[in-house]
C-alpha cells in the first residue's frame, strides 16, 4: 500500500517552499554580495578566492537570515492564495485555518531542523574562514598568546594551530594561598581527540618551608596529559572570541560550568542558534491566523507592510536582546528564553482558544 500525501497538502507545500526557496536565496544572496562590494578594496587576493569570500559570507547569511525568510515565505504564501481566490475556496469546501495551517507549519519546522543541524557542524564557521581570505591569512592560522584557567591552574600557550591540533610552548602553573605550587613547561603539545599530550614536560615543583621558598624539585616526563576536554577549536573560540558550532559551544559550557567560570556567552550563543530561531515558527502561526482569507477584507500593501515590519521588530527586539544576555547585562535564559517561551504562550493561546479568529 503506497503513501500518498492529499492533494492540498502537496500544493501547499510546493507552493511554500517555492516561496521560502526564492526568499532565502534572495535575501542570501544580497547579503553576500552587498558585504563583497562594500568590503571590495580590503579583498586583495585572488578572482577565485573572491568567489570563495562570496560563499563563504553567503552560507554566514543563510543561517543568519533563515528565520525572516521563513515568515516571508508565509506572508507570500498566503497573499498568493488570496489573490487567486485559492483560500476562499479552500473554506468553501470546509478546510477551516488550522488544516490549512498544517502543511506550512511542517515546512517551515523541516527548515528550522535542517539548520540546526547546520550549525553544529563546520557551517559555523564560513564568517570565519571569510575573514581569513579577507586578511589573506589562508594559510595563517595560528592564534598567539592565549591565557586562561583551567581547574585549578592557569594556563599559558604561546602559539596554538587548530588546523595541526599542536600548541607551541605551554607553561602550566598551579597557585595555592599566593604561592606558586608548580610549573610545567613543554615545547609543544599534541591533542589527540580527548586532551592535550604535552612532550618532554618538565615539572618544577616549589617546596616552601614557614612560608619561603627553599628550592625547586625538577622531574623530566616524556608525555604529560593535561587540558582534558579542551578542543583546538574550543580554545580558539572562547579565548579570540571567534565563533563556535553549536556542539563546541555545548561542550565549552560543560567545561566552563565544572570549573564554576561564568558561561553567560557561550549560554546566549547556543540560545541564539537554537532557540532564538523559534520565534518565525510561531509568527508563521499567528501571521496565518490573522491575516484575512479574501481580498475583499484587506489592503494588499498595508498588510504586507504591517506584516514585514512587525517581523522586523520582532527579530531586531530578540537580536538586541542577546546581544545582551551575551554581555552578561542579564541571564541569557531572561533576555532570549524568556520572550521566546511568551510568543509561543500567545501563539498557543490564538490556536487553541481563539475560535473567532480561527474560523
Amino acid at each position: 500500500m503506497s503513501f500518498s500525501l492529499p492533494l492540498y497538502v502537496r500544493y501547499l507545500v510546493r507552493l511554500y517552499v517555492k516561496n521560502l526557496l526564492i526568499t532565502l536565496f534572495g535575501l542570501s544572496f544580497t547579503f553576500a554580495i552587498i558585504d563583497y562590494f562594500q568590503r571590495m578594496q580590503q579583498v586583495d587576493i585572488a578572482g577565485n578566492y573572491k568567489i570563495l569570500y562570496i560563499f563563504y559570507m553567503w552560507q554566514e547569511a543563510l543561517g543568519l537570515l533563515y528565520p525572516l525568510a521563513i515568515v516571508f515565505a508565509l506572508i507570500m504564501t498566503k497573499i498568493s492564495l488570496i489573490k487567486h481566490n485559492t483560500m476562499g475556496a479552500f473554506h468553501a469546501f470546509g478546510f477551516s485555518k488550522k488544516r490549512l495551517l498544517q502543511p506550512l507549519f511542517w515546512s517551515a519546522f523541516v527548515c528550522y531542523l535542517l539548520f540546526a543541524l547546520l550549525q553544529m557542524s563546520s557551517f559555523s564557521y564560513a564568517k570565519e574562514r571569510a575573514h581569513l581570505l579577507l586578511k589573506n591569512e589562508i594559510e595563517s592560522y595560528n592564534v598567539n598568546d592565549i591565557f586562561f584557567k583551567y581547574n585549578d591552574d592557569f594556563v599559558y600557550i604561546h602559539a596554538l594551530d587548530p588546523l595541526q591540533k599542536r600548541i607551541d610552548e605551554i607553561t602550566i602553573f598551579n597557585v595555592k594561598n599566593n604561592q606558586v605550587q608548580y610549573t610545567i613547561h613543554a615545547p609543544y603539545a599534541l591533542f589527540n581527540g580527548e586532551a592535550w599530550h604535552a612532550k618532554d614536560a618538565v615539572v618544577k615543583t616549589h617546596l616552601y618551608h614557614q612560608g619561603r621558598l627553599i628550592h625547586y624539585r625538577i622531574e623530566k616526563k616524556e608525555t604529560l596529559v593535561t587540558l582534558k576536554g579542551y578542543k583546538p577549536k574550543i580554545i580558539e573560540s572562547l579565548y579570540e572570541g571567534k565563533s563556535l558550532s553549536v556542539l563546541d559551544a555545548y561542550y565549552t559550557w560543560r567545561l566552563l560550568s565544572k570549573q564554576h567560570i561564568n558561561t553567560d556567552k557561550i549560554r546566549a550563543l547556543v540560545y541564539s542558534k537554537l532557540v532564538m530561531p523559534l520565534f518565525s515558527l510561531a509568527l508563521l502561526v499567528i501571521l496565518f491566523l490573522k491575516l484575512p482569507f479574501h481580498s475583499r477584507m484587506m489592503s494588499v500593501g498595508s498588510v504586507v507592510a504591517l506584516s514585514l515590519g512587525v517581523t522586523f521588530v520582532i527579530w531586531g527586539l530578540l537580536f538586541g536582546l542577546n546581544q545582551i544576555g551575551s554581555n552578561g547585562v542579564l541571564a541569557p535564559e531572561l533576555t532570549v528564553v524568556l520572550p521566546i517561551v511568551l510568543l509561543w504562550l500567545y501563539t498557543f493561546f490564538l490556536y487553541w482558544y481563539d475560535e473567532k479568529q480561527i474560523g
